[in-house]
């Protein structure tokens, strides 16, 4: 299985979304936990102000007529009846705020409790307030009848309230220290039960997340796979996408411009092809390898190859008896049958002058240029018999061979080019094919065309002499004629 990369628009929608939820669901656990935690404070203090104003107004007079016994009994009830208190005790402002009663009896007669910070007494004895409510913490363990009643730095709750004769002079203070387990415990079942909604939430948005994600990513990755066959060659495939959205309205245009690009392909391959009869493949690679498109002005190759001249005998004196229209069907059809046997042996046609062919023959050996010249031979005798059905005279011609070094390339300028081969060795080819009217023979080929053949055992040669001199060239060559076997 292929997971998707961080790349993906499917990872991106899913990764975002994600972080979205979080950052949403973050955001209400945070405001949920502080309003309920607000919530169960507000109570806590309003329900603690409450108690300690009624233990004031119960307390008063025991304090005034120093009734300390009854006061100490009254405040152990209190503790062991509430878990959550952790200490009680009263100090006399006659007596300097000294502890007169306490639930924690090594407090009895200090005037500063060492249980909470310093702090804390001195805000509750310098307020004016009738009464007091802070959070602190406990400074050492609390025991309450031999039992742990709170651990060194637990959080608590001091609550505060003055005690005052009905003149309003104050008589004594009442402190009270409150634990907040409770309301931890109570702030954590909040935030649980608002993580597990808000996990809930998550799993569900994240479930909708990766449904919008694969309804938008699959119709892609389908569209990519359909650009990748369509960039390997197959263009006639198209996109299957029904989606009625932007994607669907995308695909339509892919598939269009697969369209168009598949017209303007089979039109350039038209054109190339239409290119080729004009100028052979084999040409075309040795003086532009890199493609057509790349072929400029001077752009030559030198290679060594065999060069075939073939000329029709009379050819003037019968398109005198012809009409322009005659003499172009014919050479069409002279052409061909020539053309074919050429191609059949390997060789491909450079160009046309008038009546006369002029091929060539890049292989190793001289081979393809004789079996060529055989063929066309056969080809002419085909054609002469159809032309003697419909009372037409003979054609005859003759063909010369001749081996060597050329240099193949375009010439012109940049409005107009064309594509040639020149050098000695063409110019010696086409002299070798007039010697043929000279020697009476149809076949004539240089020495260099007999040394390069790979089978020369294959080939009826005759010597028809041994040093000739041709039109244009100060040396002497060999020619030989080839026979039909």
């Amino acid at each position: 299985m292929k997971f998707p990369t961080f790349n993906s628009i499917r990872t991106r929608i899913m990764v975002n979304t994600t972080l979205l939820l979080l950052t949403v669901i973050c955001a209400i656990v945070s405001v949920w936990a502080k309003s309920e935690s607000h919530l169960y404070r507000t109570e806590n203090v309003q329900d603690a102000n409450s108690f300690v104003r009624v233990l004031t107004y119960t307390l008063g007079d025991e304090l005034i007529e120093e009734n300390w016994s009854q006061i100490r009994l009254t405040l152990d009830v209190l503790l062991r009846e509430n878990r959550d208190f952790v200490y009680v005790f009263i100090s006399d402002a006659r007596q300097q705020n000294r502890i007169i009663a306490t639930s924690i009896n090594y407090l009895q007669n200090q005037y500063v409790p060492d249980i909470v910070p310093l702090k804390v007494t001195n805000t509750v004895l310098e307020s004016t307030k009738p009464s007091v409510v802070m959070e602190t913490f406990i400074l050492r363990d609390v025991y309450f009848s031999g039992n742990l009643r709170a651990r060194r730095g637990e959080r608590i709750m001091e609550v505060a309230s003055d005690i005052r004769l009905s003149s309003g002079k104050k008589i004594g203070t009442v402190r009270m220290g409150i634990s907040l387990r409770r309301i931890d415990r109570a702030i954590t079942n909040v935030v649980n039960q608002a993580l597990g909604v808000g996990f809930m939430g998550l799993v569900f948005g994240w479930v909708l997340a990766y449904i919008l994600a694969k309804r938008l990513s699959d119709p892609i990755q389908r569209l990519q796979i359909s650009a990748t066959k369509i960039a390997a060659g197959n263009l006639q495939h198209r996109a299957q996408i029904t989606n009625k959205d932007e994607i669907g309205a995308l695909a339509n245009s892919f598939n269009e411009m697969s369209t168009a690009l598949q017209r303007s392909f089979n039109k350039l391959q038209k054109t190339v092809e239409s290119f080729e009869l004009f100028v052979p493949n084999k040409f075309i690679l040795a003086i532009a390898p890199q493609g057509i498109e790349n072929i400029v002005v001077g752009v030559a190759a030198t290679k060594t190859i065999t060069i075939l001249f073939c000329d029709i005998r009379g050819y003037t004196s019968m398109s005198e008896v012809m009409t322009p229209q005659e003499t172009f069907t014919f050479l069409n059809d002279y052409l061909a049958c020539m053309g074919k046997a050429i191609d059949q042996a390997g060789g491909f046609i450079d160009k046309y002058i008038g009546d006369a062919i002029m091929a060539l023959f890049d292989d190793v050996g001289c081979d393809g240029a004789l079996q060529a010249a055989i063929l066309m031979q056969q080809a002419l005798d085909k054609f002469n018999y159809e032309r003697r059905q419909n009372n037409l005279p003979k054609i005859s011609v003759g063909i010369g061979i001749h081996r060597g070094e050329v240099v193949m390339g375009t010439v012109g300028f940049t409005c107009r080019i064309d594509s040639t081969v020149v050098g000695d060795a063409v110019n010696l080819a086409s002299r070798v094919e007039g010697l043929t009217k000279q020697y009476g023979s149809t076949v004539l080929i240089t020495e260099s065309v007999v040394k390069n053949l790979s089978s020369p055992e294959l080939f009826t040669l005759r010597l028809v002499d041994p040093a000739v001199k041709v039109k244009g060239k100060d040396e002497a060559i060999a020619i030989y004629e080839l026979l039909e076997n």
